[in-house]
């Protein structure tokens, strides 16, 4: 698997694989528990900032996926809700369900906040950024767009 590089205002930039997610506190063993429509083994968002010793500044959290995909949202709406989800049956996630690293927000309506979507759950996940300001957002913007997003990734 790819290492999930962390960066921006952190204390320190972390790479972390399979192995280092597993070694974080704050699993989630069974997906399927939060959400019954998906399945594998994740790793709490607030245990991966804390270990990469996120900056009291930080009021953004951007994730960048393959493809040039990226979600930018406020870091508090989402802080205590997502989860990394890194592995399947023993193994990484594969690509077909979104891996190597999928942002997965269990019950987005529970961010309380507009500005977190579905789109806001990432697949093929590669970086994590923290900033002060919004990062680079490229999800649809009209529901023709993330109809179309979506018929892509039929394809």
């Amino acid at each position: 698997m790819a290492a999930l590089i962390i960066e921006g205002l952190v204390s320190h930039t972390r790479s972390l694989d399979a192995e280092a997610l597993a070694s974080l506190a704050g699993q989630v063993p069974d997906v399927s528990a939060l959400a019954a429509d998906r399945e594998g083994v994740a790793v709490q968002l607030a245990s991966v900032l804390e270990d990469a010793g996120l900056a009291a500044d930080a009021r953004f959290i951007t994730i960048h996926a393959e493809g040039n995909y990226s979600a930018s949202v406020p870091l508090e709406a989402v802080k205590d809700h997502a989860i990394l989800i890194y592995g399947l049956d023993g193994e990484a996630l594969p690509h077909d369900k979104g891996g190597p690293i999928r942002f997965f927000i269990p019950d987005v309506a529970a961010c309380q906040t507009d500005e977190v979507d579905q789109c806001a759950n990432v697949k093929y996940v590669e970086r994590i950024v923290l900033s002060a300001e919004p990062g680079q957002d490229t999800r649809p913007k009209t529901p023709k767009q993330h109809v179309d997003i979506h018929v892509e990734e039929k394809l």
